[in-house]
């Protein structure tokens, strides 16, 4: 089995912090980087042991590679992930996938048009806690689900104080940023589409631009259930969790929204409180091995693109609730 050699489009922090240990951990190796600004790209690729930076993107496409990494601003992910499917290069792009669910779903049609796979890097999904309570909601561990909560407020560190707060027309906000991960974790772990929305938001003085630094939205299911989520990069001290409540019994999980395989599920019903037990590993590796084995026709990336397009799709939702004071459904 040859191994997966891997570029990188964009050399980002989440790509130093946790994309290129869990490549190397899957068993991938990482050939190149591109960055457009030349004396970043050759620090980051010395500093990270790949062998080659470029600031071209036909250059990078041109490689020796099998796959691309896009971790650039979300406005950039659709020229992208298009010049890439030219090329024959398969895509694991970071959420959103663009600026608009047409444009997202341009992606998705251009990859399947071209033979490659796309998934979307939608972490949350592989978590060993969120896995436990699918599984634990499938198995009627608390009967039909009616409610489901996510605190999902974290603070912003200082150093992606940039265009995530500051920059519209890069895709900033923390609704596009966060909440969206909260629609693809609630859709996983629920089996269940969001169909519409209700949203407020806030910008406390850590967002400038019109853009948002906070959010709140209660969202309704296919199935009837209601949901509520709260996202901010304002908030140091609240810690995350996500609850589901049926008519049989609660799922109370506690510390599991987060890049790190951490957390606790706790099952409660009639009979009393006892804790699921999961694995505890690396969520991008596991998004990793998934998608190489999606490269060898070994079934579906955790996230694919379509994912992508739907967690985007209610994003922009919320945002045009807020905006306007309406419910707004789902496309």
């Amino acid at each position: 089995m040859s191994t997966t050699r891997w570029g990188l489009i964009g050399a980002s922090t989440i790509a130093r912090e946790h994309m290129i240990g869990a490549i190397r951990e899957a068993g991938g190796e990482i050939a190149a980087v591109m960055s457009t600004n030349p004396e970043r790209g050759r620090a980051f690729a010395a500093g990270n042991g790949i062998p080659r930076a470029t600031t071209s993107l036909d250059d990078l496409l041109g490689a020796d590679i099998d796959a691309v990494y896009i971790s650039t601003t979300n406005e950039l992910h659709l020229p992208q992930t298009l010049a890439a499917a030219r090329a024959g290069k398969h895509v694991l792009a970071e959420k959103p996938l663009a600026m608009t669910v047409a444009d997202a779903q341009t992606m998705v049609e251009a990859c399947r048009a071209a033979g490659v796979v796309m998934a979307t890097n939608h972490h949350l999904r592989n978590a060993g806690a969120h896995r436990a309570m699918r599984q634990a909601i499938a198995d009627g561990l608390i009967g039909r689900p009616l409610a489901a909560r996510v605190f999902h407020a974290v603070y912003l560190p200082e150093h992606l104080q940039g265009w995530r707060l500051h920059d519209p027309n890069a895709g900033g906000g923390v609704t596009v940023d966060i909440a969206v991960h909260d629609c693809d974790t609630l859709r996983f772990v629920l089996a269940d589409d969001p169909v519409e929305v209700a949203a407020m938001v806030q910008a406390s003085g850590m967002a400038s631009g019109g853009l948002e630094d906070m959010v709140m939205t209660t969202v309704r299911f296919a199935s009837g259930l209601l949901a509520q989520t709260h996202d901010a990069f304002t908030v140091r001290y609240a810690g995350t969790g996500f609850e589901v409540h049926g008519t049989e019994g609660s799922l109370i999980a506690r510390d599991v929204m987060t890049q790190r395989p951490i957390g606790s599920v706790l099952l409660r019903t009639r009979d009393g409180e006892r804790a699921l037990p999961f694995e505890h590993e690396s969520l991008y590796a596991r998004a990793v091995r998934a998608f190489h084995a999606a490269i060898r026709g070994e079934g579906q990336p955790s996230a694919t693109g379509l994912d992508g397009v739907k967690s985007l799709a209610f994003g922009l939702a919320a945002l045009e609730a807020a905006r306007t004071g309406r419910t707004v459904k789902i496309g």
